[in-house]
């Protein structure tokens, strides 16, 4: 091709993809910010971030028992050594034994347990010799975040002691469900790459604030990751403190979610188009005291819609164990209201 071609092109033109040194310049000052950002974070949070190594009691096929080894991460978030973690990490655990990124090493025991939210609360059994207290983790609040900020994930995946991962908030407000079956709400979902192993870990903002517990992979996706957000893990931290587990209300049925007939929908102008159906109800239990019979559709209770099995979940906390409460069903085309007074469930 000749030269004659080119005669227009603008002396100042730059190829589309060239970038001057000015550019360059901001985009270093943009990386180095960054970088910054994540060893800063990742420095002060080292120190309370541990490993978390489990035996737990398996049985065999042939009823003999065998101890398994397990584990993952945790992070301390009160100076006498109080420690946040997954439920599945430590769930029935025979011995556990945590390990600080100093080297240091010692026993701890389970105060409290969730499986409903797989998070679980231990404590490290510093000898008193050792005499200084832990450094702890400085909580953050969930309810902050905003999508696109800056996430940093410390843990142990595969073992690996204090592995440092960044990424971003990709989305807010998840729900997941936990291995225990309960759905876990106000999920955060990060592109920080976890592994097996992070499970228990800090999710931590740019300014070293813990944000969130992680908690999950989906196996086969690319970057998909979630974390408890840390204000649920406040919550439940501290009722496990105050009595080892979390109360919640039971009604003694076995129900799955279906779809309701549009023309009951319309007739009695429901704010949902699904409901949970009754397969049977447990002998003795709340639901068999209210007069509730296979069947029977739930909708609502106290007036708040139940549009499937986990909206029942959500509604049945602690606060409705030994009140009475109006549970509203449809008994075949008829809308009828039940008095129902939920017991604790037994975990």
């Amino acid at each position: 091709m000749s030269q004659e071609g080119f005669r227009d092109v603008p002396s100042d033109f730059h190829a589309p993809y060239s970038s001057s040194p000015s550019a360059a310049l901001a985009d270093a000052g943009l990386l180095d910010a960054y970088s910054t950002a994540v060893v800063t974070a990742a420095e002060k949070l080292s120190p309370s971030v541990v490993k978390i190594d489990v035996a737990q009691i398996a049985h065999t096929r042939s009823g003999q028992e065998r101890e398994r080894q397990g584990g993952g991460s945790g992070f301390v978030f009160t100076p006498d050594g109080l420690i946040l973690t997954n439920s599945h990490v430590v769930n029935n655990a025979s011995r556990i034994q945590v390990s600080f990124s100093d080297g240091r090493r010692f026993p701890a025991h389970t105060v409290g347990d969730d499986p409903g939210t797989d998070l679980a609360v231990i404590r490290v059994d510093v000898p008193s010799a050792e005499g200084s207290p832990l450094l702890s983790a400085s909580l953050g609040d969930s309810q902050k975040l905003r999508v696109g900020q800056l996430a940093i994930a410390i843990g142990n995946p595969y073992g690996f002691q204090y592995t440092v991962t960044a990424g971003v908030i990709s989305a807010l407000g998840r729900s997941l469900r936990s291995y225990s079956g309960r759905m876990i709400d106000d999920v955060i979902q990060t592109d920080a790459s976890l592994n097996p192993g992070n499970s228990g870990g800090p999710l931590v903002s740019s300014d070293g604030r813990v944000i969130g517990v992680n908690t999950a992979t989906i196996m086969g996706a690319q970057g998909l990751c979630f974390a408890i957000g840390i204000n649920t893990a406040k919550f439940v931290a501290g009722r496990l403190l105050q009595h080892g587990k979390i109360r919640r209300g039971y009604i003694g049925v076995e129900a799955q979610t279906v779809p309701l007939h549009r023309r009951l929908v319309r007739f009695y102008d429901l704010a949902q188009e699904t409901g949970v159906v009754v397969l049977s109800t447990t002998e003795g239990s709340p639901a068999r005291r209210a007069g509730l019979r296979e069947t029977d559709i739930i909708i609502a209770l106290d007036r708040r819609p139940i549009a499937g099995v986990d909206d029942l979940h959500r509604l049945l906390t602690d606060a409705r164990v030994g009140v009475t409460s109006s549970l509203t069903i449809l008994r075949q085309t008829e809308k009828r209201e039940l008095a129902i007074v939920p017991e604790e469930a037994r975990n």
